[in-house]
């Protein structure tokens, strides 16, 4: 009998509810903890829920929106009183200590075996503070993403202290990867809130909802708003506020606009939004809340939505609702192409034009936060999670040298990128360190196979990585050069060079990144000259320069106001394939008159190998052996000795590549063109000769200089991961 007993209690406890505890402290957040409380509550005989409510929730200048959450039915075991009044940085501080005052006696009483705490707010790193301490463990939603403000901090720091995490895309799964959390602790999940935007945005009455928040207003005819505080700036957040609503009074369109949340800065926004009449303004409609379910309504039947709420760079995506995002609190956010950015504006009329170009539109949906199956996700992830395993987290650290030199030139650690350049002919791989010197280099023939490719890279980059253990190099992350088309934002070659086989629509990032949990960036061989001149040649310290690769092919990088150029489609400076002629010789490309059909070591070598076949190439004192291949080596050395037909030949090629540089000059006017490549020092004084003769005047005085580079592409590839600018653009 005590057997069958001592069976049944263990039966029993295998049996046990996972007590979880669901922590929301404003209305944002419970849009996105909601979905998953309704989860866990329908499964009564497997989870067990309690609710805590804080933070703006129980202010009546922010709504009281605690009512909602006993309108959805649920329970709220407490209610904590920790905002300290005061909109300032200083008052973010006291609310913060005052909640870890209160929370300890509230975690005590209800020993949840997991708190959910949600994003990047200050109110959740009381919560995660606090669990942690109390050797509670955390679940925490929307780590790993990027938004270029404070949250950012807050966000990283409940990463670091949170046991799992229910991330919203495969970047911010990265991302937490990078940042030595476990990979196995990582849940891939989406967004809740698009589970139920996603089944119930097509709703009949969504007139009804439209009508009792502005009145008789078509649909597609009316403006959300909804801008808050950047607390790292918040004398130019209302700035930016005031320039907002001044455009928005100018536009004359129905408006609904929230107050701004409660962060440093709002009481400031208030006074702006009054002393400019917005709440007495037909026009306008001044609201502190709208329930969510209502809300997706209006952002999804919106002419626009304008500020700079996550909603519009997430949620309204779901929807193709054009969106302004205005100023510098989402920068470093993933989002759709129905987001217009306006990073800074002086006067409102650059707000204004936004408006212009934006209202009315409609976009394709997108899905990057998720596909409506997040909830089920994150309720199977709770039910793997072992109760019994240790508390104590475990970091995924890359592996370091132990220090056993003396030397202080061994001692001082050399920060330093990977660098991975594939070639037609050649795969090589080096460490290049923060002054781009490359430290060691690894060279092997480039395979046909993608698989056999891929599985190269990684062998030659872990080859690296262990002498750069051994070398006290520190690396950084990742940086990858490759022929053809790449989208850099997302790590993918979507079209390779005819050189490269089965090089098209292949995500590079991923595979790498999660082989040796670094960074990874990626893009085309000529995008990555640019950057190489930009941080180490004659491009440092110039705000506006063009690369021009002249090679076996010709590319090529664009630098604007300090950034890489890439387009709308990721084929900007394709400076190979700029047509200077109608009729001129055919293109690798499938066109005629390219550049790269003239000026190109191809093109040269064709004209090369035509010459000699009608014995026109040969002149005295060249020396040709029989046996070699025909190169433009050949066509440039016979030129040199007095052939007046190679002469002819490269007297055009050099012409072309002027007149299409010209193009170039005429187009984004910058102010050095830097060639590279083997061919450079040959057509540098062609080049500026045709300029001066061909240019409009103002471009004439333009100079056309050699690069001093050895290995372009390599220290582009590094400057990728060694440059902080373009590390925060890509």
């Amino acid at each position: 009998m005590q057997g069958n007993r001592e069976k049944m209690e263990g039966q029993n406890q295998c049996k046990k509810k996972l007590r979880v505890c669901v922590a929301t402290c404003n209305r944002a957040d419970y849009s996105k903890l909601a979905p998953i409380m309704f989860g866990i509550k329908s499964h009564p005989d497997e989870f067990e829920l309690e609710v805590v409510v804080l933070g703006s929730h129980l202010i009546d200048d922010y709504g009281n929106t605690f009512r909602m959450i006993e309108q959805d039915d649920f329970d709220i075991g407490s209610k904590l009183h920790t905002i300290v009044r005061g909109e300032d940085e200083a008052a973010m501080v006291e609310s913060v200590g005052l909640a870890l005052v209160k929370l300890p006696d509230v975690l005590q009483r209800l020993r949840p075996d997991i708190l959910v705490v949600h994003g990047d707010r200050f109110d959740a790193l009381a919560l995660a503070t606090a669990a942690a301490l109390m050797n509670i463990r955390i679940l925490h939603l929307e780590g790993g993403e990027v938004s270029g403000t404070i949250d950012d901090s807050i966000r990283h720091a409940i990463s670091k202290l949170a046991h799992y995490h229910a991330c919203c895309t495969r970047r911010a799964e990265q991302h937490l990867i990078a940042m030595c959390e476990d990979h196995s602790r990582i849940l891939l999940a989406g967004c809740p809130s698009y589970d139920k935007l996603l089944s119930t945005h097509h709703r009949d009455d969504h007139m009804d909802i439209i009508k009792s928040w502005l009145g008789d207003v078509k649909e597609h005819d009316y403006i959300v708003a909804l801008q808050h505080p950047v607390t790292t700036d918040i004398q130019h957040s209302i700035k930016i506020y005031g320039l907002m609503l001044d455009a928005l009074l100018s536009f004359k369109k129905r408006t609904l606009i929230l107050f701004p949340n409660i962060d440093a800065g709002s009481k400031e926004m208030v006074r702006v939004m009054r002393k400019k009449g917005i709440e007495q303004n037909p026009n306008f409609r001044a609201v502190k809340h709208i329930p969510f379910e209502q809300f997706i309504q209006l952002v999804c039947h919106a002419g626009c939505m304008i500020g700079n709420s996550s909603c519009g760079v997430r949620e309204a995506g779901a929807f193709g609702t054009p969106v302004i995002n205005l100023g510098t609190r989402q920068t470093g956010r993933e989002t759709g192409e129905n987001v217009l950015h306006v990073r800074d504006a002086d006067t409102h009329n650059k707000i204004y034009h936004a408006l212009e170009l934006q209202f009315g539109k409609r976009y394709p949906c997108s899905k990057i936060y998720g596909d409506g199956s997040a909830v089920p996700r994150i309720l199977k992830f709770l039910r793997t999670i072992d109760l019994d395993e240790p508390l104590q987290k475990t970091f995924c650290f890359p592996p370091v040298k132990e220090c056993i030199s003396q030397d202080i030139d061994h001692i001082l650690e050399t920060q330093s990128a990977l660098s991975v350049d594939l070639g037609g002919t050649n795969l090589r791989v080096a460490i290049v360190c923060m002054r781009g010197k490359i430290v060691n280099k690894y060279t092997k023939p480039n395979p046909k196979t993608f698989e056999a490719r891929m599985e190269l890279i990684l062998e030659m980059c872990r080859e690296a990585m262990q002498y750069a253990v051994h070398n006290n190099c520190r690396i950084l992350g990742v940086g990858v050069s490759t022929g053809g088309r790449v989208n850099p934002q997302e790590g993918i070659v979507l079209h390779s060079t005819k050189l490269i086989q089965e090089w098209s629509s292949v995500d590079l990032r991923t595979p790498i990144s999660d082989a040796l949990h670094l960074p990874v960036w990626v893009d085309n061989d000529g995008n990555c000259a640019a950057l190489a001149e930009k941080k180490f040649g004659h491009g440092k310290g110039v705000e506006n320069f063009v690369t021009v690769i002249t090679g076996t092919g010709i590319g090529g990088g664009i630098i604007h106001h300090n950034e890489l150029v890439h387009g709308s489609t990721f084929c900007a400076a394709e400076l190979g394939h700029i047509m200077v002629s109608l009729e001129g010789p055919e293109c690798s490309c499938g066109s005629r008159g390219c550049i790269e059909a003239y000026a190109s070591g191809m093109a040269l070598q064709k004209e090369a190998k035509r010459l000699h076949d009608e014995d026109l190439l040969k002149v005295e004192g060249m020396d040709m052996k029989l046996s070699e291949p025909i190169t433009a080596a050949h066509l440039i050395n016979a030129a040199k000795l007095g052939n007046p037909k190679a002469n002819a030949v490269l007297n055009k090629a050099a012409t072309a590549l002027g007149v299409g540089i010209i193009n170039i000059l005429h187009i984004v006017n910058p102010s050095l063109v830097i060639l590279s490549g083997v061919l450079a020092s040959y057509y540098q004084a062609p080049v500026q000769h045709t300029i001066s003769e061909r240019a409009l005047f103002s471009v004439q005085s333009i100079k056309v200089v050699t690069s001093d580079l050895e290995e372009p592409a390599l220290l582009g590839a590094a400057s990728m991961v060694l440059d902080y600018e373009t590390r925060r653009i890509y």
